[in-house]
C-alpha cells in the first residue's frame, strides 16, 4: 500500500495473505468460513492448490501471533472469462481446508447489496509494496481512498478505454495513495453508515505503476459478480 499507515491489529479481519513457500504473493478477502476471494491473475502461474496456503487473522507476517490461522487450499476456481491480457473478470475463489472459525481477528466481509448503496468512506489494505519499486510490508497497511469517476480514470490521458463497466478506479486524484505489487486480490472496503458495516466494493486488480496521479488503482467491481461468487 502506497501512502498508508500501519493498520491496528484486528482492524481488517477479512484480510488474507495468500502465500507460496511461506512468501506473501497476493492479498485475499474472507467472504465465508471457507471461501477467500482474490484476483484471477494471482493464480495464473500457480494453478495447483497445493502450492498455496492462506494466513488469516495475522497482523505481522513475520510473527503471526496467537490470533492467526493457517489453512491449506482445497481448490482454486478462476473466473471462466478471466483474460490475462486485459485483466477482464480478474477474479478467483480459493477454498480453504479446513474451514476457519470466526474470532475478533477473523471475520468475513459483507458482499455489496444489490442495488449497491452509496459508499461513504472507502479503504484499501494489504502487505504489498510501500513504494513503486520499494519493499513489501511485513505489517498490514491500510489507506483511505476515494472512488475516481470513469470520466477521469478512463480518459485519453489516463487508462484510455482499458477500464470497463465491471471495473472501478480508486485512489487519490493527486496520486500518492494506491495499491501496489503484493496488494492484488485484496479488498476495497467501503463503510455504509446506514448499516454500520463494511462492504466489499472492489478487489485490487491492476494499475500503471503505483500511486501515479493520472493512474489510480483499478479494481474488479464486486457487485457485478454477485451471482458468480
Amino acid at each position: 500500500i502506497i501512502g498508508g499507515h500501519d493498520a491496528r491489529a484486528g482492524a481488517w479481519p477479512w484480510s488474507v495473505s495468500l502465500q507460496i513457500h511461506h512468501t506473501h504473493i497476493c492479498g485475499g478477502v474472507l467472504v465465508s468460513e471457507k471461501s477467500v476471494l482474490t484476483a484471477g491473475h494471482c493464480a495464473s502461474q500457480w494453478k495447483k492448490p497445493y502450492f498455496w496456503r492462506a494466513v488469516l487473522g495475522a497482523h505481522n507476517l513475520w510473527k503471526h501471533g496467537k490470533h492467526a490461522a493457517r489453512r491449506k487450499i482445497r481448490s482454486i476456481t478462476v473466473h471462466p472469462e478471466f483474460k490475462m491480457e486485459t485483466f477482464e473478470n480478474d477474479l478467483a475463489v480459493f477454498e480453504l481446508h479446513p474451514a476457519v472459525s470466526y474470532s475478533d481477528h477473523i471475520q468475513p466481509i459483507c458482499l455489496p447489496p444489490t442495488p449497491p448503496l452509496n459508499e461513504s468512506e472507502c479503504f484499501i489494505s494489504g502487505w504489498g509494496r510501500t513504494a513503486e519499486k520499494g519493499p513489501t510490508s511485513s505489517v498490514l497497511k491500510a489507506a483511505r481512498v476515494e472512488i475516481i469517476p470513469y470520466s477521469i480514470c478512463n480518459s485519453s490521458k489516463a487508462y484510455a478505454g482499458l477500464v470497463n463497466e465491471k471495473m472501478l478506479c480508486a485512489g487519490s486524484r493527486s496520486g500518492g495513495t494506491d495499491t501496489c505489487q503484493g496488494d492484488s486480490g485484496g479488498p476495497l472496503a467501503c463503510h455504509h453508515p446506514d448499516t454500520n458495516r463494511f462492504h466489499l466494493v472492489g478487489i485490487a486488480s491492476f494499475g500503471l505503476g503505483c500511486g501515479r496521479p493520472e493512474f489510480p488503482g483499478v479494481y474488479i467491481r464486486v457487485s457485478q459478480y454477485s451471482r458468480w461468487i
